[in-house]
């Protein structure tokens, strides 16, 4: 990612370098999937029993950084008008004039074609299935002008990273990444609807849609513990199945999944339908220190 933001200077209009490019994208909340795609990818390396390759990691993290910039940088552009508009998001680089609309489309453009490009290196498979990929990821910029059900386009386009990462590795699908996947799914829609409580007199003063706009605060609430409490099960029905499956699996898996499911009922915690002020708590730190964990322990529990 530095080496392509560096050597793209010439290619993008790139005002205040790379810094502003990684904000544009908020390159520090990749940290929300980048640990499932790894756990994915370390599934498949156990269960297929193939030889490790740091280049096919090294592909795999590339595929996750690419997607999501482009994600990322076409949900800024797609809502650079609305944003501009909205005192909570009036600062961002486009609207705040930091980067030019049509040098972030660019920025887009570019972690689109090498996303593709990177799949190619990867398998037939990856690389057949990078265009549905990228229209889930890029498709949900738009969802929120027609549909509340915004918030699970999102969740899909993040589920998609611990199953992408075993098809990296094994060319094909298996039940426990998937379990992952639909956790995921779960776990982003839900946190995804405690973000947009923000935004709740703004979406519907501009005819936008959101769960919150529709169901109000309180009713969004319940809902995203709804999900969250699905995606709890989930995480253990996953957990439970690496333990039938490898019979020397150890504790670590079993703490993880704990700590995932304990930082979960803290965030919700954290957000009252009357208080909003430690949304970002709940938001960035929470989900993010959750995610690591998780990961991190399956992995070790894989391995060690």
């Amino acid at each position: 990612m530095l080496v392509f933001c560096i050597t793209s200077q010439s290619i993008i209009d790139y005002p205040n370098g790379m810094k502003q490019y990684l904000s544009l994208v908020k390159f520090s909340h990749t940290i929300f999937a980048l640990p499932f795609a790894i756990l994915g990818f370390f599934i498949a390396q156990r269960s297929l029993d193939v030889s490790f390759s740091w280049w096919l990691l090294l592909l795999v993290l590339l595929c996750m950084v690419f997607a999501r910039s482009a994600a990322m940088a076409f949900n800024r552009y797609q809502d650079r008008d609305i944003d501009a508009r909205n005192p909570r998001t009036a600062q961002r680089e486009i609207p705040a004039g930091v980067i030019k609309p049509r040098a972030a489309l660019t920025f887009v453009i570019i972690n689109a074609v090498l996303f593709i490009a990177t799949t190619w290196f990867i398998n037939p498979l990856c690389f057949y299935l990078s265009p549905i990929a990228l229209l889930v990821i890029l498709g949900y910029s738009y969802t929120k002008r027609f549909t509340f059900l915004c918030h699970f386009v999102l969740g899909l386009g993040l589920a998609l990273a611990p199953i992408g990462a075993y098809l990296a590795v094994g060319g094909g699908f298996d039940p426990i990444p998937m379990l992952y996947g639909g956790a995921v799914f779960f776990w982003v829609s839900g946190f995804d609807i405690i973000y947009a409580l923000q935004d709740v007199e703004f979406d519907r003063s501009n005819q936008l849609f959101s769960v919150p706009s529709q169901l109000g605060r309180a009713g969004a609430l319940r809902l995203a513990a709804v999900l969250h409490l699905c995606c709890a099960i989930l995480m253990i029905a996953a957990s439970y199945l690496l333990l039938n499956e490898y019979p020397d699996f150890g504790w670590l898996s079993g703490v993880g999944t704990t700590i995932f499911v304990l930082l979960l009922i803290y965030q919700h915690s954290l957000v009252k339908p009357n208080d909003l002020s430690r949304v970002n708590l709940a938001f960035f730190t929470t989900n993010g220190v959750a995610s690591l964990i998780l990961g991190g322990l399956v992995v070790l529990d894989l391995f060690v």
